[in-house]
């Protein structure tokens, strides 16, 4: 009975860690702000560059370094593997914000944090491999605050679950969950901040 018991909690552990990794959970955000703020047409004139320039050749990229195995897993856990990954998420999060600006004459502050938050990532895993999954989950929680603080609370509480998760897959130690915490709170900080007094 002891032996099933951690067979399970894996189990789920996994299906959540997977669930809600940084892309999906994006992806979720970008839904719940269509429907909340956008018309369908406005959805997908935002949401269809995010998808083509960054969302399609990261899983791309995912895919096929996996594949050619030059990641071990979708997760990259490896640290010296997650260099190159930081370094094509920056690229194609770059790329979106040029044609962002030249297209609609603003810098688009979310996709400006979220390369923020990379950047910082790939600073820390020179030092500590920081989880991402927990990172991008605390942010997409200050995504949700500035549309709903109710929402924002529900995945807080996801992105601790998920931090958890990690922890019980031995994907991270608890030091690197609360590493990827402790940056994507203070970038998510500044984010509600400046989204604050942009609004003003």
């Amino acid at each position: 009975m002891e032996e099933k018991q951690p067979v399970a909690v894996r189990k789920i552990s996994k299906i959540i860690s997977d669930f809600f990794n940084p892309l999906v959970s994006l992806f979720i955000f970008f839904i719940y702000m269509s429907v909340k703020k956008y018309s369908l047409e406005e959805s997908l004139l935002y949401f269809v560059p995010l998808l083509l320039m960054i969302i399609v050749p990261v899983v791309i990229w995912l895919v096929w370094n996996v594949r050619t195995g030059r990641y071990t897993n979708m997760d990259v856990s490896d640290r010296i593997q997650r260099k190159t990954l930081y370094i094509f998420i920056a690229a194609c999060v770059v790329t979106y914000l040029i044609f962002n600006y030249f297209r609609n004459g603003y810098i688009d502050l979310m996709m400006l944090f979220i390369l923020i938050l990379i950047f910082t990532m790939q600073i820390s895993n020179f030092y500590i491999k920081s989880s991402m999954h927990t990172a991008f989950n605390v942010f997409v929680a200050a995504l949700f605050f500035t549309l709903d603080w109710k929402a924002g609370m529900v995945w807080l509480g996801i992105a601790a679950l998920v931090g958890t998760t990690r922890v019980i897959l031995k994907r991270h130690t608890v030091k690197e969950v609360f590493m990827g915490a402790g940056i994507a709170f203070v970038v998510s900080f500044i984010y509600l901040y400046c989204n604050i007094q942009f609004q003003h």
